[in-house]
């Protein structure tokens, strides 16, 4: 079933469900116009998870893993150049990134795994390396 064929079920759905006034001029919405969502949603997701080609990291990560994820998020910087980028590289020193770079790069980090990172510990991450060691205490994975 395409997207568009999906959109136009619950279209079609929601216009036999619309909510209904009754005499008091209370809108009321019947329990199946509310469960609209469950029948429309897993579908449409899985179609614009297929189209758009969405990456979704449900498996136990490994350092490997990680730390590519890492690399390519600081190579993707465009401040960046990958000649010098390596897991010890020191954003400042050697890469030649001032401190509101860095905060870009902790926030693409954040985007990239999914949590925050408090500032008292971004500080710390001057490294690829110590990004890679500190997310994989964060999601328990171990050499």
């Amino acid at each position: 079933m395409s997207f568009t064929q999906i959109a136009r079920s619950c279209s079609r759905l929601a216009a036999t469900l619309a909510p209904r006034r009754i005499a008091s001029g209370v809108l009321v919405q019947s329990q199946a116009s509310r469960m609209m969502h469950r029948i429309a949603m897993p579908s449409m997701t899985s179609q614009l998870n297929q189209k758009f080609a969405v990456r979704s990291y449900s498996a136990k990560s490994t350092i490997e893993d990680i730390k590519f994820r890492v690399l390519k998020v600081v190579s993707a910087y465009d401040k960046v150049t990958a000649d010098k980028l390596n897991i010890e590289s020191h954003f400042i020193n050697d890469l030649g990134l001032d401190s509101l770079d860095h905060v870009e790069v902790i926030m693409a980090m954040e985007d990239e795994f999914g949590f925050e990172i408090p500032d008292s510990d971004a500080e710390k991450l001057l490294k690829p390396a110590d990004i890679i060691k500190y997310v994989a205490d964060k999601e328990d994975v171990y050499e």
